[in-house]
């Protein structure tokens, strides 16, 4: 068998692991050694230099400091009361209107996102928010958690994003290039997300209530309390953009910044500090042993030379541009809602960026590599959200059994249809991506 063939090979080998329950980052790697064991005949030895090399490069990389510095943002984000101030700013202006409740979670969720970067994170965070006062007021347990599994998926697409970081260091992009470019999308989707309850409410007018109107002084007071998510995104996300520090010395001053402020609040002390900085090292492991078998694994790709032939084959078969990005971008709908946005990225990138970049879409190689991780990020993120296995659904469910899964399906469609028609307008217009890039 050629190593060609052990290369194609080894997609269903992962597929059967993958369904069989076993850990993405292991069957990865498993997949990985098989692979270049029988591609070297069998000999370990080269296999066992590479273990200690790879371990070591993928780890001493400079760029995946900035992994736990994000997370641990994000958990002293959650302990500081932030979720809360930003709800309730949300709710003091939008509560009175139809589905304003539940607009005013998205807004809280696109606000929290900004401080946070984990989708699952901002879902269970603003559930313990958004929730009891969505049913206090009357929304239909369905709606209410379709919208907040919705809202969640801001967390990875508003800047800082890990998932961004990943694509950014896969394929040698600029962090705060794909930063930036995040943001019109991100905000896109916040407004769709908005627009989508509005005429979810006025087709089924009975699964939201309403609640009173709250004076103008009191709305002002409550979004007085949100200024320090603001002055955080702006210091990070400006401060990386504008070359005042470099992206992993924005991360650690966020995680500085959110600590000062749950300490401030009262939120932080010796027992919620330790259990932040544990729950910052167990996630933060997870994505590293993904990192590792990624690395395994697509360094097996390469030897056997599947990109390159995959590449070599979409050109010469002169497919249009378009279609080619087309299905790609079908094929993470699908398998984002099997696997993790995470895996999903380190195992198909390697491969379909080459594709990508070896077509003609009238942009810069750089503009190019931003507007497809981009759509790449969105497309998945969309997979966190559409039944039947979305993470975000059952994050969401498992904090409200009350509620059937089935009517959070059905409820949830809704949102999937705007993100559908987003991602085309944004493959249509490249420009609402990457207008705010330099020349």
């Amino acid at each position: 068998m050629t190593n060609l063939e052990l290369g194609f090979w080894s997609f269903p080998v992962l597929m059967i692991m993958v369904f069989l329950r076993a850990p993405i980052g292991l069957a990865m790697l498993l997949c990985g050694f098989g692979g270049w064991y029988m591609a070297m005949g069998g000999n370990p030895t080269p296999l066992l230099a590479k273990l200690k090399s790879e371990t070591y490069t993928t780890f001493s990389s400079y760029s995946l400091t900035i992994i736990p510095m994000f997370l641990l943002m994000g958990q002293f984000a959650t302990l500081s009361g932030m979720s809360q101030a930003l709800f309730k700013a949300a709710e003091s202006f939008l509560g009175h209107r139809r589905g304003g409740v539940a607009m005013a979670a998205v807004g809280a969720c696109a606000g929290f996102g900004a401080i946070c970067g984990s989708s699952l994170a901002t879902a269970a965070t603003m559930s313990k928010v958004a929730l009891p006062e969505l049913k206090r007021y009357g929304y239909s347990g369905g709606f209410s958690t379709a919208t907040l599994a919705a809202g969640g998926t801001l967390g990875i697409l508003i800047p800082p994003s890990v998932i961004l970081v990943i694509y950014a260091i896969l394929t040698e992009q600029n962090i705060a290039k794909l930063f930036l470019a995040a943001f019109v999308p991100g905000i896109l989707a916040a407004l769709g997300y908005i627009l989508t309850i509005s005429i979810y409410v006025r087709l089924h007018p009975d699964a939201a209530g309403t609640r009173p109107a709250v004076p103008m002084a009191e709305r002002f007071r409550a979004l007085a309390d949100t200024w320090p998510v603001l002055v955080i995104f702006l210091v990070v996300v400006g401060g990386i953009y504008l070359g005042w520090f470099t992206p992993t010395e924005g991360s650690a001053i966020g995680a500085m910044g959110t600590g000062l402020v749950a300490l401030v609040s009262g939120s932080l002390n010796w027992k919620v500090l330790g259990d932040s900085l544990l729950g910052t090292a167990r996630t933060t492991a997870m994505i590293f042993f993904i990192v590792l078998g990624a690395a395994f694994y697509n360094g097996f790709l390469a030897l056997s030379g599947v990109p390159q032939f995959m590449a070599d084959w979409v050109v010469t078969r002169g497919f249009s541009p378009l279609l080619v990005l087309c299905v790609i971008l079908a094929f993470y709908l699908v398998f984002g809602c099997l696997m993790d946005s995470l895996s999903m990225i380190l195992l198909t990138v390697p491969i379909f960026f080459p594709v990508i970049s070896a077509m003609d879409f009238g942009m810069s190689p750089e503009h190019l590599a931003i507007w497809f991780g981009i759509l790449v990020l969105i497309v998945v993120e969309v997979g966190l959200i559409t039944p039947p296995v979305g993470m975000n659904l059952f994050i969401i469910n498992s904090m409200d059994r009350e509620t059937p899964m089935t009517e959070t399906y059905k409820s949830v469609m809704y949102f999937v249809g705007s993100d559908i028609v987003r991602v085309i307008i944004l493959v249509a217009f490249p420009a609402i991506t990457l207008f705010l890039l330099p020349a």
